[in-house]
Parts: C-alpha cells; structure tokens; sequence
C-alpha cells in the first residue's frame, strides 16, 4: 500500500511541478505583452524550460521507480528499462 502512496505523492508533485511551469510562461507571456527587455524574457524562458527539464526528468524516474507508471502488459523489468532508456535518448 506504501507503494500506492507514494506512487500517488510522485503523481501530485509532478502535477505541481508543471503548475509552477505553466504560471512561468504565463509570465513571460506577460513580459513580452509589455515590451520587456528581451534578455529579461530570456532568463525566464531559460527557468522555465530548465523547470520544465527537470520534470521530464522526475517523470522518467518515478517510471522506474513505479512499474505501474509505464508497464506495458506482459513486459518484463529489462525490457522497460530498455524502453524508458529509448525514450530518455529520444526526447533529452
């Protein structure tokens, strides 16, 4: 049950995560809306997309550590292992 949990934590803080990442380019919307400097808007969308980065990367860790985020039926551990390493090279 402990997994469950924790499973459901992983889901939440991601959820979270992308929250604070969608009000970063709402902001920068904003910035660029007002004629901010462009290096200014810059920076931001540099945090945002480092944020956003950093969920990519949470996300393929909680399918490790969470077989029932990313089990395709019938897979055994090696094989998705194999397959969350494609999906890191193809989209990192």
């Amino acid at each position: 049950m402990a997994e469950v949990r924790d499973a459901q934590t992983a889901r939440r803080d991601l959820v979270m995560r992308l929250k604070r990442v969608e009000g970063q380019i709402r902001g920068v919307q904003h910035m660029i809306e007002a004629n901010e400097d462009c290096e200014a808007v810059a920076q931001q969308l540099s945090a945002a997309r480092k944020a956003l980065d950093k969920a990519f990367y949470e996300l393929l860790a909680c399918a490790l550590e969470h077989p029932q985020f990313a089990v395709a039926k019938g897979e055994k551990q090696e094989a998705r292992v194999q397959r969350i390493a494609r999906a890191l090279a193809k989209f990192a």
